[in-house]
């Protein structure tokens, strides 16, 4: 008797565990319908007026468009790089419009605000449409709804249309200059010694800085060092300089830094080799090799399939001098001398340092700011005899005396170079 329940179980619940799989994989097709371009409109032109601002507000002003790049890592998709409201912002459409027959195809976007908000209502955002079949769109709408007129909507154009060959092995991303910013000489250091270590390329998301600093910038846009990204973040959004919420309640935290970083991931995905992923005063020096390039060809034979690389941070605080490299000429220009900093903070007991990164950016979806989100291979800790983050600022633990801190000259190796280097700036610049 006991034997037959069981078997009648059984039947019941391979009957429950079918059904479920149907309904699920019913729906699965259905949320993959209702995603898929559908055409709405049949030769047209493509109109409506191209956005050249970097941060573009839609009607519903919950909605900023930073830009949309195309990614077929998975399938053909718009991944749109934007800023929205967590809870507000329900639904947005994809407005495709085709050359040379002027269809113009909606797609229902998916919405991924990234994880890491900080509790801020505003977030770092993808939005994701699937691309029509047989045609590769130059430029895509975003509205919020699948009814309307083309023309009305601001068109952006999709970068990364093309695969390129990478003109560059290091591309630095600098997120989010702000205050007035004019830490003029620690700024010009950091920069020659990034070049000292292999980099071609500095990308800065500027919100604003000081006048002295607009001539550095100059100096460098025009060698072909810097690309400047305007950032003007503050007129549409309520933005905090602090990184959570709970320090101070506005609508995004830290000036939007994580949608820069994001952004800059994707800009640069098809152009540069690696990207690094840090502050202005922060400098990742490596230990056991000369240069960036050697040292990560050794970090990637090691491994293989890794496409992103966390570098410990170390705070030498800015507060604690030693009276080499007191260079008269430099003391005229304002901000910090990295060469007299030497000192760091040792580690902080159940403290875990935050690391910033060199990735490869064509293995990253979604990056916070210490690490990824989301990405495609493995993720490796560099361990601090191979490199460490040179982090010169305001002391974290204040109250150390001298004698507690770990004296550190690794600097002091591009001392030769980089006084050259900085002194040629300066003259060209500042002085």
């Amino acid at each position: 008797k006991m034997y037959g329940g069981k078997k009648s179980y059984f039947a019941a619940a391979v009957c429950i565990i079918t059904l479920s799989s149907v309904v699920t994989l019913s729906y699965l097709r259905q949320q993959r319908l209702s995603h898929l371009p559908k055409i709405i409109q049949e030769g047209s032109r493509c109109r409506g007026k191209i956005a050249n601002s970097t941060i573009t507000p839609l009607k519903d002003n919950r909605t900023f468009i930073i830009s949309p790049y195309f990614d077929d890592r998975e399938s053909k998709v718009t991944r749109v790089i934007g800023i929205v409201h967590y809870e507000d912002v329900k639904q947005l459409y994809c407005w495709f419009c085709c050359q040379p027959n002027g269809k113009i195809y909606v797609s229902k976007a998916k919405i991924d605000v990234h994880s890491d908000r900080f509790g801020f209502p505003y977030g770092a955002t993808d939005i994701i449409c699937l691309e029509p079949e047989n045609c590769d769109p130059t430029h895509v709408s975003i509205h919020e709804s699948p009814h309307g007129n083309i023309d009305q909507l601001p068109r952006f154009e999709i970068k990364n249309r093309k695969a390129g060959t990478f003109s560059v092995d290091f591309t630095v991303c600098i997120s989010t200059m702000f205050g007035n910013y004019n830490n003029i000489l620690q700024f010009i250091q950091s920069m020659e010694m990034y070049k000292i270590l292999g980099v071609q390329k500095v990308v800065i998301y500027k919100n604003n800085c000081s006048h002295l600093m607009e001539k550095v910038l100059k100096f460098y846009m025009e060698e072909g060092t810097v690309e400047v990204i305007p950032w003007p973040i503050n007129s549409h959004l309520k933005v905090s300089s602090k990184w959570h919420f709970s320090m101070d309640a506005k609508d995004i935290g830290y000036y939007g830094q994580i949608t820069a970083l994001n952004d800059c991931i994707y800009r640069n995905m098809q152009r540069s080799k690696f990207v690094v992923l840090n502050d202005a005063d922060e400098i990742i020096l490596p230990l056991k090799h000369p240069d960036w390039k050697t040292m990560m060809s050794s970090l990637q034979k090691q491994n293989p399939g890794t496409g992103i690389f966390l570098f410990e941070n170390h705070i030498f605080p800015n507060t604690v001098s030693t009276h080499m490299f007191n260079i008269s000429l430099w003391s005229a220009v304002p901000g910090v001398n990295i060469l007299q900093h030497v000192h760091r903070e040792p580690d902080k007991k159940d403290v875990i340092n935050p690391r910033k990164m060199i990735i490869d950016p064509r293995k990253v979806i979604q990056t916070s700011v210490h690490s990824v989100l989301r990405a495609y291979g493995n993720s490796v800790n560099v361990p601090m005899d191979v490199a460490l983050i040179y982090h010169c600022r305001v002391p974290l633990q204040g109250s150390l005396p001298r004698k507690s801190l770990i004296r550190d000259t690794t600097l002091w190796r591009y001392n030769s170079s980089l006084i050259m280097n900085v002194n040629k700036v300066l003259y060209q610049t500042v002085l």
